[in-house]
């Protein structure tokens, strides 16, 4: 078989099918002449090699065939396969004893020579060379398991269709939870499934962007005909089902179209239409209880970036099918836990009968807490706590858009009891510094002070307080929810108005970039990378990589479309550079930019770019519904979370991915050539087709190409 060839990218070569590592022709070559000359050699030594090569095989048919047990057979292989394994187990343990005591020893030595000068010089060395001996120890623990590693995952029954660890309601209810905090996010250790998700029966591949925008198939997503047609909030109503699809409508010559509102909404803030917004500063908006993404669907033409969130529903989901359009969404909630995202990260707010209550009482999330303002007058924990958790995620200058009919002045001398609560909330915004700027039948529009000394200046004893220095955490992560004005502290507190606008927002000066201690020339390389990575990520996209004779010299590959992909998943973001590169390089995507809990926290520079991003622990299940990206990219991932003590394995990391993909979506990974072999290893157990591709300009790294299949349930008679 020839070698395969080079597909017309630049610094990156495609590795053979049998074995990547070595040309196969001189590997046949080599291992006669090894055949001939340690024939004789001890078997023990030789049925070492057995479970080694299994860390060195792409997912193909084995080159020596496969025997009763599951082991490719071996040639030079003395005795029977289960004393091979047998040998090869009590070696491992052998070796795993060695290490330990040699680090006892070397670690009781240090301690009794180190000398006071030095300590901290050793102790930092040791330190590394604790981590290391970790990865070692689990990188043989991952070998002596042997042949069960690569025992293909089973999969999923088909309760399993929709399911999102950590959103469990039933489970939460048992525990005591209630009052809409059974479905808050809880993950504990059995909240992974050790199953592949298949999709439903009639799961079809979403249309291309931008047809998949307003049409998307019925059998894709978990909902009813009645939930279809009871659909009765306003970014819900453009909704129709005709056959096995469901048809959006985001222009209406409907008075109350999601064209119009978002109009008048323009024409509140004091702009001619919805297309000025980014002359106002406008480009990343939270869109909250979102319908099913209809507002930022046709917002998203205007070079607006609409993000999506809404509680989990077992049925009907807001953001399922938002998802499924091809637009930002995810799982999030105003229960009892702050929002996974830094303050000051939103320019604008959104709620559009989005299910919220903003006066609602929090005595039953917080019944214990109360929280002393800056003049020492008690604030009740209960008061707007909602409100508040707006306000941190909302940058200095931003706008608070409300449509509910609480709103309606008209509803009031009919209903006094709405009229307390409309006041409840206009006051607090007040306290809030958020000014009303306008008020049209059911919409309020407010905008929140540009100014931190508006703070200072209200009344004496003004609740809520302003957070001190330790309360006030830049990025949380589902940290319960505070009594207090966040985000004061922090050193990017700079409103819209002052920042530049999209496209030029992406490109921050080099007094931006130094208020998340970075240096322009960092961006700039940053920048530069993913572009060339972009360019040949795009020319490996075809199922020819798999192939064992990919194109002959000369020959060329037609270009994947620009519209390939939609919805892109990168697990470990750092600058946001993939993400620009994407949409410079004129690819229609959309990307979640993923900032690990685990590694450097960058995720407020990658919202003040004007990109969407999230922070996650990737020990715990992504807060979104099965089948979600088309693709999902990860640079030097494997590295940061094989060096932290976690409680989860790489091969958790991987069915956790393959939960996230469509079917015949794309990984791709970018590692260390011994993190890219053992991942290797484990696309044989999801099933995937996987290829490695050689870095010519860096032997110590590799590219790790995947595509999920597409696995089809029978359908049960």
């Amino acid at each position: 078989m020839p070698r395969p060839l080079h597909r017309g990218v630049s610094g990156i070569r495609v590795s053979g099918n049998s074995n990547d590592f070595w040309d196969a022709e001189v590997k046949d070559k080599t291992e006669k002449e090894d055949s001939d000359r340690n024939h004789s050699s001890s078997q023990s030594f030789l049925s070492l090699r057995s479970p080694f090569r299994l860390f060195f095989q792409d997912n193909s048919p084995p080159k020596y065939g496969v025997t009763e047990n599951g082991l490719t057979s071996d040639p030079f292989g003395g005795g029977t396969p289960r004393s091979r394994h047998r040998l090869t187990m009590l070696f491992l343990k052998l070796s795993l004893v060695v290490i330990v005591i040699l680090a006892l020893t070397g670690s009781f030595w240090w301690t009794i020579s180190i000398s006071t000068s030095s300590r901290g010089h050793i102790f930092r060395g040791y330190r590394r060379l604790q981590e290391q001996l970790v990865s070692d120890l689990w990188d043989i623990g991952e070998l002596s398991l042997g042949p069960s590693r690569l025992k293909e995952i089973e999969f999923c029954s088909e309760e399993f269709e929709n399911y999102i660890p950590c959103f469990n309601v039933s489970e939460n209810v048992a525990l005591g939870y209630s009052d809409g905090n059974e479905y808050d996010r809880l993950c504990g250790h059995g909240s992974r499934n050790s199953c592949l998700v298949l999709p439903p029966v009639n799961y079809k591949i979403p249309l291309r962007w931008p047809t998949g925008k307003e049409v998307i198939w019925v059998a894709n997503v978990k909902i009813t005909g009645q939930e279809v047609f009871s659909s009765g909030s306003l970014t819900k109503r453009m909704m129709m089902l005709e056959e096995d699809q469901i048809s959006f409508r985001s222009a209406s010559l409907m008075f109350d179209g999601v064209e119009d509102y978002s109009h008048q909404i323009a024409e509140m803030i004091g702009l001619r239409n919805e297309s000025n917004f980014i002359q106002a500063g406008v480009r990343t908006i939270l869109d909250i209880g979102c319908g099913y993404g209809s507002f930022g669907a046709h917002l998203f033409s205007k070079q607006l970036l609409t993000m999506c969130i809404a509680n989990f529903e077992s049925s009907g989901s807001q953001v399922q099918l938002t998802l499924e359009r091809g637009l930002p969404a995810m799982i999030g909630s105003f229960n009892s836990k702050q929002l996974p995202y830094p303050s000051l990260s939103f320019d604008m707010l959104h709620c559009a009968r989005c299910g919220v209550d903003w006066d609602k009482k929090a005595a039953l999330i917080f019944p214990n807490l109360n929280v002393l303002s800056s003049v020492g007058k008690m604030c009740a924990t209960d008061d707007g706590i909602f409100l508040i958790e707006a306000d941190r995620v909302l940058k200095p200058g931003g706008y608070f858009v409300w449509t509910s009919p609480l709103t309606n002045v008209h509803t009031f001398l009919r209903d006094k009891e709405k009229q307390k609560r409309w006041n409840f909330v206009r006051d607090f915004a007040e306290n809030l510094c958020w000014e009303l700027i306008s008020q049209e039948d059911e919409t309020v529009v407010w905008k929140k002070t540009n100014k931190k000394s508006c703070y200072s200046s209200r009344k004496p004893g003004s609740c809520p307080p302003i957070c001190s220095k330790g309360q006030d955490v830049e990025s949380p992560y589902y940290r319960p929810l505070q009594n207090c004005i966040g985000g004061t502290n922090s050193r990017r507190w700079v409103p819209i108005e002052e920042r530049a606008t999209w496209p030029f927002r992406s490109n921050l000066n080099k007094n931006e970039l130094e208020l998340y201690g970075l240096h322009s020339e960092e961006l700039v390389v940053d920048t530069a990378n993913y572009k060339t990575a972009v360019r040949n990520y795009w020319s490996l996209l075809s199922p020819l990589i798999f192939s064992d004779h990919p194109k002959r010299p000369g020959d060329e590959d037609p270009s994947p479309p620009y519209n390939m992909f939609r919805n892109v998943l990168d697990m470990n973001a750092r600058y946001g550079g993939f993400n620009a590169a994407l949409l410079e390089a004129g690819k229609s995507v959309w990307v979640m930019n993923v900032v690990p809990t685990t590694g450097p926290n960058y995720l407020p520079l990658v919202l003040d770019r004007g990109y969407i991003g999230v922070s996650h622990n990737w020990c715990e299940a992504f807060p979104t519904y099965p089948r979600t990206y088309d693709m999902v990219h990860a640079d030097g991932l494997l590295s940061l979370e094989t060096s932290q003590y976690l409680r989860c394995t790489m091969l958790d990391l991987f069915t956790e991915i393959d939960r996230l993909l469509r079917p015949e979506g794309w990984v791709i990974i970018h590692d260390k050539a011994p993190l890219i072999e053992s991942a290797r290893a484990l696309t044989v157990q999801l099933k995937w087709d996987a290829r490695v591709v050689e870095i010519e300009s860096n032997s110590d790294e590799r590219l790790l190409i995947c595509q999920k299949p597409f696995f089809k349930r029978q359908a049960t008679s």
